[in-house]
């Protein structure tokens, strides 16, 4: 596949933007149970601000990718059976969301309903963070089965993607909300910044299992089935055109195998083995840069993870449309 820059923009943006909010959320949860110490209502209203500034950049990033975007709205109308649909529905419900939020934060709006217990008090921003959480949940779901649920790439089709999208998120806004409280010189560096080591080794597993599993892979089509003749020695020598074609620009990036095993490594490195590695350094040293520097680096590898994950995909119709004449 030949993965355009919006589509890799939007995920990794997207994603980013709902693990921050899921770390914002979880330390306020934390610290309603007295497990970390509680925060200000202006380091949830910023820190809510920064998730939607990348939610709402992802969304942007979707409309480079549309032949014509004044038709977007259509998009939505398949919500019955199209993944693509619900994440379209569900990124605008996020982004209201994780907006109401931080202003509920913001204002000072914020009005408790009832008491769990003796101690444990329900308010505005419990429960639309709670929805919040829910929606954004249900958009990494979305958002990955757009392409785990596609047959045809054998690459994408398992619950691995979902599970990778997923953690990936996490990990990358787990790790900007440690950045996040570096800034501010804030006492829930080393919370966020654990739970970002937990979720980038989980990452980091998932991901191996599945360039694991994707490198046992045996093709289901041949170039025999993918015309439809049966003769055991066949040799593509054209696609019937003197030229580039759709199908070439749409699902042929190009690349040497030489390329794709250069950003596989590089990925690897950059997105789960220099952070993890960081972060150590940063816990062990108390430096207040290292843990940015882990962030910035993780920003970069994902672009290069993203463009693997789309063109290591062999669709079978490159069996047909390999070379120009």
């Amino acid at each position: 596949m030949n993965p355009p820059l919006s589509i890799i923009s939007l995920t990794i943006l997207i994603g980013a933007g709902q693990g921050l909010f899921l770390a914002l959320f979880a330390g306020q949860c934390y610290a309603l149970a007295s497990f970390v110490p509680s925060q200000p209502p202006a380091f949830y209203a910023v820190g809510s601000a920064l998730a939607v500034l990348l939610l709402v950049s992802g969304l942007g990033a979707a409309f480079f990718h549309l032949g014509r975007p004044e038709r977007a709205w259509r998009t939505a109308m398949r919500w019955r059976s199209s993944w693509l649909s619900r994440e379209v529905l569900l990124l605008p419900l996020v982004i209201v969301l994780v907006a109401a939020f931080g202003l509920d934060h913001g204002t000072g709006t914020i009005r408790p309903y009832f008491v769990l217990g003796d101690w444990f008090v329900v308010d505005s921003t419990l429960l639309i963070g709670l929805g919040a959480t829910l929606a954004i949940l249900a958009l990494f779901v979305s958002t990955a089965m757009i392409y785990a649920g596609l047959p045809f790439p054998q690459e994408w089709c398992s619950p691995l993607t979902v599970a990778n999208f997923t953690l990936l998120g996490l990990s990358s806004g787990f790790l900007l909300a440690t950045a996040y409280a570096v800034w501010l010189d804030n006492e829930l560096v080393d919370f966020y910044g654990l739970w970002s080591v937990v979720f980038t080794t989980s990452a980091l597993l998932t991901r191996l299992a599945a360039l694991r599993r994707n490198d046992r892979l045996r093709p289901r089509s041949t170039l025999q089935s993918a015309i439809g003749v049966r003769h055991q020695v066949l040799v593509q020598v054209a696609q019937g055109a003197t030229g580039g074609s759709f199908n070439t620009r749409e699902f042929l990036h190009g690349r040497r195998p030489a390329t794709l095993r250069l950003v596989r490594h590089a990925f690897l490195v950059l997105v789960f083995l220099v952070p993890i590695l960081l972060m150590a350094a940063a816990y062990l040293t108390r430096s207040a840069s290292l843990p940015i520097v882990a962030c910035a680096c993780q920003l970069l590898g994902l672009g290069a993870e993203r463009w693997y994950f789309f063109a290591a995909a062999r669709h079978p119709q490159n069996l047909y449309y390999q070379r120009v004449a």
